[in-house]
């Protein structure tokens, strides 16, 4: 960081409290120093001047902080390196361009510039007890970190990722068999050649990350990632009550309706993160503009890049989960103006590196490449650029990634058309163009007496499988009865069927 007055000077016209602490200081480095380094090490970095005061109950920015100077400064510089590497302090993460003094309003103040600890250092502690030494940051300024807090950091600064760890006493006996299937198939036709097509499951899940043995004690069991992954719903919470999964659509509300659509904990699902994130990514997906194109040989190319930017998304709050976090909540959120993913955990890197990609460090490795083996995420950094790159394409607003440090938690807000002010978002039926022999069959029922109702309704279905009954109701503006009626014509001349329940199956277009 370049030090210097115009530098101080914006900083102290900004005021953000979280990322600057001003002392008043003479001859010595204050005690409370260290502290704050601790603090703005484990937090986002920050500004330490000495020699600067600040008056907190004053409201006018321009009237808090008066500039004092310090007595002599060169000695406050050497007693600081001298305690910054002793035993004060378990780790110097500084250089020498770090600390400066500059010259201002006539006066000397010392600036010492903490950099945000690299994830593998953290956390930053002091006086040699990581539980009662280690601090973070917030508006209010520096505090105590929780035990929780701690063993998060320290469970972050593991190089091999969060995920990989045996849960003991877990095994094949609690993987969901229709999760595991389901995600083989998935594999299978996207790596169609693979030599681990051709293995029995727990082999499969061994090969993926999903099943580990312990080679020093014998113990052998699930992962953490392959319990989360495909495991029951009852064993997950069993061991992991803590976490939850959440998905919310408040999109197209009516009167007094809070949400229209909502998966979470209700015994209809297997609540593990592969049914997650296999049922919710259609739902967050479908208001969003489609091209509605078709390949040679009449295969359907539907995809945007702003498609690809939001699997992207919830691919990387998956990935990025503090599954072990105290009341940690995987929340989706789905509005008319913005799409919202939420994951428990703050971020690991800088969101400056973020922006700029090119590095990645997922806490559950494992599940990112679960996921990337079946088409999901990117493994090199490049994620979040695309999803900004995405955006850029449109006129929706900028996408805000916040690291929320008040509830130790990531969101990332899309922003999308609102179909208020415009149905830019709203899919156009008569667009969908159907392949030649669909199109051929839907008109002859329709010479046959199929309303055009009906038919829209097909349409509907074929562009999005995964539609509810009550998102078609909204779409047709037709009640959920009528919608059910016009479905029950379309499987009875056999052109549509339904796999699964009302809530979380989806159609079946029935091409032959």
């Amino acid at each position: 960081m370049n030090i210097n007055e115009k530098t101080i000077r914006e900083t102290l016209l900004k005021g953000e409290r979280v990322t600057l602490e001003c002392k008043r200081a003479k001859a010595e480095v204050p005690k409370s120093v260290w502290a704050t380094y601790s603090a703005f090490a484990n937090t986002i970095g920050g500004l330490i001047l000495l020699g600067v005061n600040e008056d907190i109950q004053e409201k006018d920015i321009k009237k808090r902080y008066q500039i004092v100077g310090v007595d002599e400064p060169m000695k406050i510089i050497t007693d600081f390196w001298n305690t910054l590497n002793s035993d004060k302090v378990n780790e110097n993460i500084l250089v020498d361009s770090d600390v400066e003094v500059v010259n201002l309003d006539g006066v000397q103040i010392v600036c010492i510039h903490v950099p945000q600890a690299d994830w593998r250092a953290k956390p930053i502690y002091l006086n040699g007890n990581v539980y009662k030494g280690t601090y973070r940051r917030n508006n209010e300024g520096d505090y105590h970190c929780t035990e929780a807090q701690v063993k998060a950091m320290i469970r972050d600064s593991n190089a091999d990722g969060n995920d990989s760890i045996l849960i003991e006493y877990y095994g094949m006996d609690d993987i969901d068999p229709d999760s595991l299937r389901q995600y083989r198939t998935e594999f299978r036709q996207e790596n169609s050649t693979h030599v681990w097509n051709r293995v029995d499951d727990k082999t499969f899940l061994r090969n993926l990350g999903g099943y580990t043995e312990d080679r020093q004690t014998g113990r052998e069991g699930l992962t953490l990632a392959g319990l989360m992954m495909f495991g029951k719903g009852l064993a997950i919470r069993d061991r992991f009550s803590n976490f939850r999964m959440d998905y919310l659509d408040m999109s197209h509300l009516v009167g007094d309706e809070r949400y229209h659509d909502r998966l979470t904990y209700d015994g209809l699902w297997e609540n593990n993160l592969y049914q997650f994130f296999r049922i919710v990514s259609p739902k967050v997906q479908f208001d969003l503009p489609r091209p509605f194109k078709l390949e040679k040989g009449g295969k359907r190319n539907d995809d945007t890049p702003q498609h690809e930017a939001v699997r992207e998304a919830f691919t990387n709050a998956i990935i990025h989960c503090d599954l072990m976090m105290d009341a940690g909540i995987l929340r989706i959120e789905k509005h008319d103006d913005r799409l919202c993913f939420r994951n428990p955990g703050l971020l690991k890197l800088p969101v400056e590196t973020i922006y700029r990609g090119g590095n990645s460090k997922a806490r559950n490795p494992k599940i990112q490449n679960m996921l990337r083996m079946i088409g999901f995420g990117e493994n090199v950094g490049s994620g979040f650029p695309k999803i900004i790159a995405a955006w850029k394409e449109t006129n929706w607003g900028e996408p805000q990634l916040l690291n929320k440090l008040d509830v130790d938690e990531v969101e990332l807000i899309l922003p999308v058309p609102s179909p208020k002010s415009s149905n830019v978002g709203l899919p156009n039926e008569l667009s969908i163009e159907l392949p030649e022999r669909l199109s051929i069959r839907l008109s002859k029922e329709l010479s046959k007496g199929l309303s055009e109702t009906a038919a829209t309704i097909f349409k509907m279905i074929y562009a999005d499988n995964y539609m509810t009954r009550g998102d078609i109701a909204k779409k047709v503006g037709v009640s959920v009865t009528a919608v059910q009626k016009h479905v029950n014509k379309l499987k009875s001349i056999r052109l549509l069927d339904r796999e699964g329940s009302a809530s979380h199956g989806h159609w079946i277009i029935i091409e032959n």
